[in-house]
């Protein structure tokens, strides 16, 4: 187990088999979530994103995840769909960061403008995207 990561032990074990299930780094799923909703699985946003990796009703249930409060759900929904984001931008954590703020379609649309990589389209991203890609890589990397 990666006794590394920051989360609480009780998602520890979730965040480790989710991230080897789909082969994503465990810190970095750890990292989101610390992001996305500081390890509180009741979180909900102002525009109805639920749960630990704040889960949008529509992407939720297009994952399978009926209830986006359940940890193991959740956790496991959101990881499947970082690794969707990984594997649509080459491998670029960075651009799957930015999609998974600002959503891939935001991000295709600045990728054609100003070019494939984050450092292109970093500018051109609203500051919360901004911020939100250099917190996760800090606190992924550590």
């Amino acid at each position: 187990m990666n006794t590394s990561l920051g989360a609480p032990q009780a998602y520890r074990g979730i965040i480790n088999s989710s991230a080897n299930k789909h082969g994503v780094p465990a810190g970095l799923v750890d990292a989101v979530i610390k992001a996305e909703s500081s390890y509180n699985p009741r979180a909900r946003s102002g525009v109805g994103a639920a749960g630990l990796m704040q889960l949008m009703p529509g992407t939720a249930a297009g994952l399978g995840v009926s209830n986006p409060y359940d940890p193991a759900q959740n956790i496991d929904g959101g990881t499947r769909y970082l690794k969707g984001q990984i594997e649509r931008y080459g491998g670029d954590y960075q651009l799957a960061l930015a999609a998974y703020n600002w959503g891939p379609g935001n991000v295709n649309k600045a990728i054609k403008k100003y070019g494939k990589s984050w450092t292109a389209i970093q500018a051109h991203a609203p500051k919360e995207t901004q911020k939100y890609v250099a917190k996760i890589t800090k606190n992924w990397r550590g």
